[in-house]
C-alpha cells in the first residue's frame, strides 16, 4: 500500500470527550470517527487492525474445531421470550417493532438463536459435539457509553456456542475453548491473565474472564504471584482467618461518639484500629404476588469489618438474598429505632435476619453502633452479648495481602480490561427452549452448552491501554495496521531516494510483508510524527545523503534512537526482526 492511495487522517489534539488513552489515540490516529453516542465509524487504519484481530481469532477457532456461521443482528422477540430474557435483560436490550408491530431485538448476544439452530439441526448424539461461532456486530444500549471502543453501544464480537451430550463432554469443550483463547491472546502479544469470574446475566456455573493487564482497566484482578490462582474482584474468595476466636477481654460499654457516624471517624475518636470496628449494612428482600405487588418484606443485617467493602455478587448468592435491595430509611428506623450511621446488632427494635462475614465471626471485643444517635458500643462479643451467628458467609471484597485460597501465598490486585469470557452454561437455554437430541438410550435429552466471547473491537483499545507512550500507539506486530513503514525523505525531489524506496517496498511486498510506502512528500518531522502516533512497529528511513554513503536508518517503535544499516543489509535485518 502507498500512503498517497490510502486515507490517513491524523489529528494533533484529541476530542474533548475522549477520556482514556485508547480513545484519544485511536481518534488522533484516524482509526475511529464518532458518529453518535457509543457508535463509531471504523476508518481504514482502524479497520485494518480489526481485520487482523478477526483473522487470528478465526484461524484459532477453526483450528479448535469450531464451525463459523452468521446469525442476524435483528432477531425475533419470540425466541427471547422463550428464555424470559426479553423482559429480564432490561434497557440494555434494544427492542424494536417492524411495520406489522411484531417485536424484535437488536442482538447483544445470540444464545437464543443458536439454540434454535441446534434444536432444528442436531437430532442425535452422533452429531455431537458441535461448536458454532460467528464474528458479528452486536448492540447493547449502554446507559452511559464511554471510553471509545472500550464501552461503546455498537461493537463487533466473536461469540461461540458449544453443544454436548453430557456434562463431562461439555467440560472437554470448555477446556478446548479455554486453550484456544490462550493461543489467540498469546498471538496478539499481550500481557493477560485468565481469571475466575461471575457468569452474570448469561448464567452458568463455570466462568473465566481473559483480562489484559492495564493500569486504566475498569476491572480489579486478584491473583497469587506464587501460583496460578486468579479471579476478578467479584469472584475472589476471602478466606476465614486461621485459628479460633480470641476470648473476650473487655466489658461491653456504651460510649458517646457525637457526630462520628462512620467506622473511620469512630476509630479515630477511640484511638482504635479500623479493623476493630464493625459496619452494619441493612438490606431488604420483597416477596410479590402474581400481580407484582409486594406482599411481604424481610429486612436483613449484614456485619462486615470496618475496613472491608461489601461484595454485592457474593451477597446476592447468600440463600434468600438473590434479589436484595438496600433498605429504606423508614425500614431502618422501624427495625433499629435509629437512622443510619449508628446501627448495630445489639438491642434491635424489631428482629432482622443476621448474616455475618467470615472475618467478623472470629472477632472479639469489637465496636458497633448502639442504635442511638451519637453513640456506639465497645467490647462486643458473640456468645456473651449476642447469640453465636447462625449465618456466616464470605461477604467482602478481598484486599491485597489476603491469603490466597489455594494456600500458596498472598494475593495481589491489579487493574485489567476484559477482552474474552468463557462460560459453561449447562442446560440453562436448552431447557428453557426445549432443545433436545436423542441420547444413546433413545430418550430426548437437553443439550449441555457452553458460551465463549471475544471483544473484537474492544481488543485493539485494550492493547493500546497496555502499550503506548507520549508519542502514540505501540502495536504488537500481529495486529498493527501496517507492520513496516518505508519513509523516503524528499522522494519527490530525488530519483535515487525514489528508486531505492520503491525497490525496498517491492522486495517487502514480495516477502508478504504488510508494508506501506509513505510517498506523500511530507516533511520528515510530520511524517515521523504520523507513524509514531499510528504505531507502526518497524520504520525504515531513506535519505539522499545516507544513500550516497550506502546507509539507511531502521527504528523499532519502542526504540529511542534509529540504527544505521548498510543498504544491502536492511532487508535481511527486517526479515530477522519479523521472523521471516
Amino acid at each position: 500500500m502507498k500512503a498517497s492511495q490510502f486515507l490517513i487522517s491524523t489529528l494533533k489534539e484529541a476530542p474533548a470527550d475522549a477520556e482514556v488513552v485508547s480513545h484519544k489515540l485511536m481518534t488522533r490516529a484516524g482509526m475511529i470517527k464518532k458518529l453518535g453516542a457509543g457508535i463509531y465509524n471504523y476508518m481504514p487504519m482502524g479497520l485494518r487492525v480489526i481485520r487482523k484481530v478477526e483473522a487470528i481469532v478465526r484461524e484459532e477457532m477453526n483450528r479448535a474445531g469450531a464451525i463459523e456461521v452468521t446469525m442476524p443482528v435483528v432477531q425475533p422477540a419470540e425466541l427471547w421470550q422463550e428464555t424470559g430474557r426479553f423482559d429480564k435483560m432490561g434497557p440494555e436490550l434494544l427492542r424494536i417493532q417492524d411495520r406489522h408491530e411484531r417485536d424484535f431485538v437488536i442482538q447483544p448476544t445470540s444464545e437464543e438463536v443458536v439454540t434454535d439452530i441446534a434444536r432444528q439441526e442436531l437430532k442425535s448424539y452422533k452429531q455431537l459435539p458441535k461448536n458454532l461461532y460467528q464474528i458479528q456486530t452486536k448492540f447493547r444500549d449502554e446507559r452511559r457509553p464511554r471510553f471509545g471502543l472500550m464501552r461503546g453501544r455498537e461493537f463487533i464480537m466473536k461469540d461461540a456456542y458449544s453443544f454436548d451430550k453430557d456434562r463431562d463432554a461439555a467440560q472437554i469443550s470448555y477446556q478446548t475453548m479455554r486453550e484456544a483463547y490462550k493461543r489467540i491472546f498469546d498471538r496478539f502479544g499481550l500481557q493477560y491473565r485468565a481469571v475466575r469470574a461471575d457468569s452474570g446475566a448469561i448464567g452458568g456455573d463455570l466462568s473465566e474472564e481473559f483480562q489484559v493487564i492495564a493500569s486504566t482497566g475498569e476491572d480489579a484482578i486478584v491473583y497469587c504471584p506464587q501460583s496460578d490462582y486468579a479471579a476478578n474482584i467479584e469472584k475472589a474468595e476471602s478466606l476465614a482467618p486461621a485459628g479460633p476466636r480470641p476470648a473476650a477481654a473487655q466489658a461491653m460499654a456504651k460510649v458517646a461518639t457525637p457526630g462520628n457516624s462512620t467506622c473511620e471517624s469512630v476509630a479515630r475518636q477511640l484511638g482504635l484500629p479500623l479493623a476493630q470496628t464493625v459496619k452494619s449494612l441493612v438490606l431488604a428482600t420483597d416477596e410479590t404476588n402474581e400481580a407484582g405487588e409486594i406482599v411481604k418484606t424481610q429486612v436483613w443485617l449484614l456485619l462486615l469489618r470496618g475496613d472491608h467493602e461489601m461484595n454485592e455478587i457474593k451477597v446476592g448468592k447468600v440463600d434468600g438474598l438473590a434479589n436484595f435491595r438496600f433498605a429504606t430509611v423508614a425500614e431502618i428506623e422501624e427495625h433499629f429505632g435509629c437512622q443510619p450511621g449508628y446501627l448495630g446488632p445489639v438491642k434491635l427494635k424489631k428482629p432482622v435476619k443476621l448474616v455475618v462475614d467470615r472475618e467478623v465471626a472470629v472477632m472479639a471485643d469489637w465496636v458497633c453502633g448502639a442504635n442511638e444517635a451519637d453513640f456506639h458500643i465497645t467490647g462486643v462479643n458473640f456468645g456473651r452479648d449476642l447469640p453465636e451467628p447462625e449465618r456466616v458467609a464470605d461477604l467482602r471484597n478481598v484486599v491485597a495481602g489476603d491469603r490466597s485460597p489455594d494456600g500458596q501465598g498472598e494475593l495481589v490486585i491489579e487493574r485489567g480490561i476484559e477482552i474474552g469470557h468463557v462460560f459453561y452454561l449447562g442446560t440453562k437455554y436448552s431447557k428453557a427452549m426445549k432443545a433436545t437430541f436423542l441420547a444413546e438410550n433413545g430418550k430426548p435429552t437437553e443439550f449441555e452448552m457452553g458460551c465463549y466471547g471475544i471483544g473484537v473491537t474492544r481488543l485493539p483499545a485494550a492493547a493500546i491501554e497496555q502499550s503506548h507512550d507520549e508519542r502514540g500507539i505501540i502495536w504488537p506486530d500481529a495486529i498493527a495496521p501496517f507492520t513496516v513503514v518505508v519513509c523516503p525523505i524528499g522522494m519527490d525531489r530525488s530519483d535515487l531516494v525514489k528508486a531505492e524506496a520503491e525497490k525496498l517496498y517491492g522486495e517487502l511486498l514480495a516477502l508478504g510483508v504488510d508494508v506501506i510506502l509513505d510517498d506523500r512528500g511530507e516533511r520528515p518531522g510530520a511524517m515521523f510524527a504520523d507513524w509514531e502516533l499510528i504505531g507502526v512497529p518497524h520504520r525504515v528511513v531513506l535519505g539522499e545523503r545516507g544513500l550516497k554513503e550506502g546507509i539507511v536508518e531502521y527504528q523499532h517503535r519502542r526504540d529511542t534512537e534509529a540504527a544505521k544499516l548498510a543498504i544491502g543489509e536492511v532487508l535481511a535485518h527486517l526479515k530477522s526482526r519479523l521472523g521471516l
